[in-house]
């Protein structure tokens, strides 16, 4: 029991880190996520871990934008609140989310269960690492950046809310896909971010209350697992928060390019990888 207690621990925490480092960078983190234990020889870690990484990251964006959501929540209902003039001159944005959000509820209902089996493949995964940073490399190049969050319109939003659905598939990137559709909407990177990460929040909440609702009809967390769980959650949290922060912070001044560089690095490395080595069982 205490073997396994370490073990729980030890994988929680690097998965943990691994979670709050690279969901909000744009690089992936189911690609990260599935990699790390098929490289380290771990199985799979379960639903109690996974529930603890999407809280975790849930937490991060919600503790983040809290001030941004309760803005945001009361123009959305016709209340003058709101210390963001920003947000404030696009009074309709919670129900632009709201659209945003429909592709990939709708997506991850009809595909999910497709997605997490046939398309969960290091060969998959790598391909669209380096997809997708070619997609990211073309909307820095063609897109004009001249758009703030105060000029995002219903096509803005629906283009971007279908970009996020296709990060349902491995090795995509949440931020990755939307920045770019962002970009080629011709947002500024910053206003880019921070509208992709605003309308991750729903679909990130949708995830963590799905897992939560599964693990609690399988009888709850395990004793034994409910130190790790707290573990993960704040340590995913924290991280998550430290990220977005400083990529928002990041954007303001330089582009995407070394994420794509990166990307491509760590792709051809995952299909090499995948040529001659299978995941663990």
């Amino acid at each position: 029991m205490a073997y396994y207690f370490i073990m729980s621990l030890l994988q929680v925490v690097v998965l943990a880190l691994v979670q709050g480092i690279t969901e909000f960078l744009p690089i992936s983190s189911s690609a990260h996520l599935a990699l790390t234990p098929w490289l380290l020889g771990w199985k799979d870690q379960g639903l109690t871990f996974d529930i603890a990484l999407h809280f975790g990251t849930l937490l991060a964006v919600v503790i983040y934008f809290f001030r941004d959501w309760l803005q945001i929540l009361a123009q959305g209902f016709r209340l003058d609140f709101g210390y963001d003039p920003e947000l404030k001159r696009n009074p309709n944005l919670l129900w632009l989310l709201v659209i945003g959000t429909l592709p990939i509820g709708a997506c991850g209902l009809l595909f999910k269960s497709f997605v997490e089996t046939s398309l969960r493949s290091p060969f998959v995964i790598g391909a669209m690492l380096i997809a997708v940073a070619f997609i990211m490399e073309w909307s820095e190049r063609s897109g004009r950046r001249q758009k703030g969050i105060d000029n995002i319109s219903l096509l803005d939003t629906v283009a971007i809310g279908f970009a996020q659905a296709l990060a349902l598939i491995p090795g995509t990137s949440r931020s990755g896909i939307t920045i770019a559709m962002g970009l080629f909407r011709n947002l500024e990177r910053h206003a880019a971010a921070r509208f992709s990460f605003l309308l991750s929040t729903p679909a990130i909440a949708a995830a963590a209350l799905k897992d939560y609702l599964d693990l609690h009809a399988a009888g709850g967390i395990p004793e034994p697992l409910l130190m790790p769980f707290l573990v993960g959650v704040t340590l995913s949290a924290i991280t998550g928060c430290l990220v977005i922060g400083l990529l928002l912070r990041y954007l303001r001044r330089e582009s995407l390019r070394v994420f794509v560089y990166y990307r491509i690095i760590f792709g051809i490395i995952i299909l090499a990888l995948a040529g001659f080595r299978h995941p663990a069982e």
